[in-house]
């Protein structure tokens, strides 16, 4: 609670994300001039995308911390800072058939082979274990024609591993009567960013994620492997990225949601999605 959230004071919406999207987009993290690279991609992305009361100069200064946080709950941990634009491809758009596309297969896929999945390959201590009964909620619809998206960002670590990255400027922290509550790194503990999480269905947007960057490594990666390239979804909460100092709580950095799905959970469910027998 004593750690302010360096983004508590801009503004909330579905444009300022878009916003802040586009500037991470553009930027190159590991310049000696950070605050100047960010301010000049802010500027630019302002000029299209204006957002009332945003000045590049206050949103370079918010994401500043938001770049230089670690990753990972350890001393050390990369950051988005760490990662050089050969390591970084931003906005991957895929296309995904569904049970054949517009040659439908004989056996349906709905939303209950992913819940079968999830609960085959999740192991007991998994931090989204509870999931699969959120999923069952949506019941089985299902699955035809073509899935389409965009992945914010992949990651390539110093391991070889390839990570989906998805900024989220979700405001996690209590609003009052006389409006938000002041917004510190604790509304973004572990425990709420899981709960945040499953509320939205997010694990189901990083698993099609994985397909996705499942397939691309596939067609484009000599000697892939699964287990060895794959990393696993980061969710980052930026509101809740403090910088350096950004809190370890219950193993888990403050505003970073860090997924680890088995490599066999996504091959399956990639061939789930084409109608194979999952």
């Amino acid at each position: 609670l004593a750690v302010p959230s360096p983004m508590a004071s801009l503004p909330v919406g579905t444009g300022f994300g878009t916003l802040v999207h586009a500037v991470l987009e553009a930027a190159d993290p590991t310049v000696p001039a950070l605050r100047a690279e960010l301010a000049a991609r802010a500027e630019a992305a302002l000029a299209t995308r204006p957002a009332a009361g945003v000045e590049a100069s206050a949103l370079a200064e918010a994401l500043v911390p938001v770049v230089e946080t670690p990753l990972g709950p350890e001393d050390g941990a990369w950051r988005l800072r760490d990662v050089a634009v050969a390591d970084r491809l931003t906005e991957l758009d895929f296309e995904l058939p569904l049970a054949g596309g517009d040659a439908p297969v004989a056996t349906p896929v709905d939303l209950a082979v992913v819940d079968r999945l999830l609960r085959r390959h999740l192991p007991s201590d998994d931090p989204l274990r509870a999931y699969p009964d959120a999923l069952a909620a949506l019941g089985g619809s299902p699955l035809r024609g073509y899935l389409t998206g965009s992945i914010d960002a992949v990651l390539r670590d110093a391991e070889g591993r390839h990570v989906v990255v998805d900024y989220k400027t979700n405001w996690l922290g209590p609003i009052g009567p006389n409006g938000p509550e002041p917004l510190t790194a604790a509304h973004y503990r572990p425990a709420a960013l899981r709960e945040a999480m499953i509320a939205a269905h997010y694990p189901l947007q990083a698993l099609l994620y994985g397909v996705a960057l499942h397939r691309f490594l596939r067609w484009r990666l000599r000697g892939y492997d699964p287990e060895r390239h794959l990393g696993g979804p980061l969710y980052l909460f930026l509101r809740g990225m403090c910088g350096p100092a950004t809190p370890v709580v219950d193993g888990g950095r403050c505003g970073v949601f860090a997924w680890r799905p088995p490599g066999a959970l996504v091959v399956e469910l990639s061939a789930a999605l084409d109608g194979s027998r999952a």
